[in-house]
């Protein structure tokens, strides 16, 4: 029985980590064990201008412990009105690494996202043309989609012809939840690829909601069935080079995230690469840990992989419960907060 292994460093290649106090008391625990990060655009206001990319990764390197290599990827967040020329001058000055898609109110902060699919094809066929990553909260917003069918439906009326009308476009469908989504990424690579939470691998939406009511376990888009997860889990276990590592933690001040309207997701970073790691380990595969989490993702961005190493052992330690934020009751949950995880990072 494997009881220690020895990866190259990963990356995480979907994360929050807000701004301000927040963006203090959190991005250390991404820092300690990840090289990179994609650092998600929807602040209040959002990052939607080669500018704000440039003041938010100050913002960020900044808010870095001392002497951290860690490296910020910084995302533009696309709105109807998007200039394609401010796009291609963030990406070419190496100040944007992609363009991250909202649909409107699909989620946290993302008021400001797409509500015409048509007026964004300028700003994709640029894209394509120049060779810069296309990320989607894949999820389609309407009245008539259940919540539960949104990543089904969105591939069904929207990344299904896009894959057709954007061929040389390189896409990522972030935070796969379902079977379909996880099936339509492997017939659509290696254009197409996915990243997967370590959360969507563990829990279903009985977790969440079958032995009352865990608003802590809201996310978006929404944990799905035993089906789905288990989909997820095969996918991410198999090795193939178009499914890789995207946390999306997310944290969120307790009051709003367990409240009467509480708002989707949850900080997973201080326990993200242990709890892969005991998910690989119960796949039987975690001789595959290391190329999901960081070898993967570094190729669908065209990056080299990180040189550092990291090792994990099979030594039990107890998550905290929650971090401390400066300010009035800014304490933030973590997702296995109190729970006894398997195993640790211990170079």
């Amino acid at each position: 029985m494997t009881t220690r292994i020895t990866i190259r460093k990963p990356d995480d290649w979907h994360l929050h980590v807000r701004d301000g106090e927040m963006l203090k008391a959190v991005l250390p625990f991404t820092a300690k064990h990840f090289g990179r990060a994609i650092l998600m655009p929807n602040l209040v206001p959002p990052v939607r201008t080669c500018a704000d990319g440039k003041a938010y990764r100050e913002r960020v390197i900044a808010a870095l412990p001392r002497g951290s290599t860690f490296k910020p990827l910084m995302t533009c967040y696309l709105t109807d009105d998007t200039d394609p020329d401010d796009v291609e001058r963030g990406f070419r000055d190496g100040v944007f690494t992609g363009v991250k898609l909202y649909p409107a109110h699909a989620t946290t902060n993302s008021a400001y996202g797409v509500t015409d699919y048509n007026k964004i094809t300028r700003v994709l066929e640029r894209m394509e043309k120049i060779g810069m990553p296309f990320l989607m909260h894949g999820e389609y917003v309407a009245t008539d989609v259940d919540i539960f069918d949104r990543e089904k439906v969105f591939i069904e009326r929207l990344l299904s012809k896009w894959i057709r009308q954007f061929p040389g476009l390189r896409m990522i469908l972030e935070h796969l939840s379902s079977k379909e989504g996880v099936d339509f990424v492997k017939s659509a690579a290696p254009q197409l690829g996915g990243t997967i939470t370590p959360y969507h691998m563990m829990l279903t939406r009985n977790d969440w909601l079958g032995h009352g009511l865990k608003p802590y376990m809201y996310v978006m888009p929404v944990i799905k069935t035993e089906r789905d997860r288990l989909a997820l889990r095969r996918a991410a276990a198999s090795g193939e080079a178009c499914y890789f590592l995207g946390t999306d933690s997310a944290p969120h001040p307790y009051a709003k995230k367990v409240s009467v309207s509480g708002i989707p997701g949850m900080f997973n970073a201080p326990v993200a690469i242990e709890t892969y790691a005991q998910v690989f380990e119960e796949e039987g595969a975690l001789d595959k840990l290391e190329a999901f989490a960081s070898l993967n993702g570094p190729k669908h961005y065209r990056m080299p992989p990180n040189e550092e190493t990291i090792t994990l052992e099979k030594t039990p330690w107890t998550a905290p419960e929650e971090v401390k934020v400066p300010g009035p009751d800014q304490r933030a949950l973590i997702y296995r907060g109190g729970e006894t995880i398997s195993w640790k990072v211990v170079n």
